[in-house]
């Protein structure tokens, strides 16, 4: 679980909820359904059913943990590599890989699969990645434009309410809090909640894509029978001062 994620939120929204004092006045039936309901419609509306459902999917990984870290897959990509170069590919069947895409690359290799058909499965499947994810992000953007405009439109209904019955001083008050509260929800619903995961997103997926490449040229490295230190510095180059440092030191350069 992505714990910055999780505090992040609860902790705007819990300072919100702090400066409200009391909440109950700003809880208004009414204005959820237009400002949460509409927006979800209307975001369904410009997306396809098989894309609004794949899209709860790919929310998921806003909350769930990091992609592996790159110094971690150089060094185990520099193991399989010695292991490798000492007794043949198929010393490679049978390894502990927790990382799907490298476990991918690596079956690959032991079934002596050709190495430009590697690279060419091994990118595609980087790029659907991205793709997939992109599409993901550019879903909560799309929301996050919506949901505001549905907070305006909430505004102009309660307006409007208010406006026509300004003979019933009982009305005025319902009315004037469906005019500010779908405003506020669509404001917290944009800025709090939607523009920071789809930021998330893009960052973890390029996280991913990041590691995704360094497999891929660690794949085509072990392929071609590479000297696994040389592998190392290659890979190492991917990475910024830090993170080569610790890759470099787990393997002993």
């Amino acid at each position: 679980m992505d714990i910055a994620a999780v505090v992040g939120l609860l902790g705007a929204f819990g300072l919100i909820v702090m400066a409200m004092g009391d909440p109950g006045p700003f809880v208004d039936t009414a204005s959820i359904l237009i400002v949460i309901g509409g927006s979800i419609m209307a975001t369904l509306y410009r997306s396809t059913l098989p894309e609004f459902i794949g899209f709860a999917k790919v929310a998921g990984k806003t909350f769930g943990g990091y992609p592996d870290k790159p110094e971690d897959l150089i060094v185990q990509l520099a193991e399989l590599a010695t292991i490798a170069r000492k007794d043949g590919m198929i010393a490679l069947e049978g390894q502990e890989i927790k990382n799907k895409f490298l476990a991918k690359g690596i079956s690959m290799l032991v079934d002596g699969t050709d190495g430009k058909l590697i690279r060419t499965s091994l990118e595609r499947e980087n790029d659907q990645m991205k793709s997939r994810h992109g599409a993901g992000a550019g879903f909560f953007e799309a929301w996050a434009e919506i949901a505001p405009a549905m907070g305006m439109i909430g505004t102009l209904v309660g307006l409007v309410l208010m406006l026509g019955n300004m003979s019933d001083p009982k009305a005025i008050g319902p009315a004037m809090a469906v005019a500010l509260l779908t405003t506020l929800y669509g404001a917290l619903l944009a800025n709090v909640i939607l523009i920071p995961c789809a930021m998330k997103l893009k960052t973890k997926s390029g996280m991913e894509a990041l590691n995704n490449e360094l497999v891929i040229e660690g794949i085509m490295f072990i392929n071609d029978g590479g000297n696994p230190r040389i592998m190392g510095d290659m890979l190492g180059s991917f990475l910024d001062g830090k993170a080569r440092e610790r890759a470099m030191a787990a393997m002993g350069n």
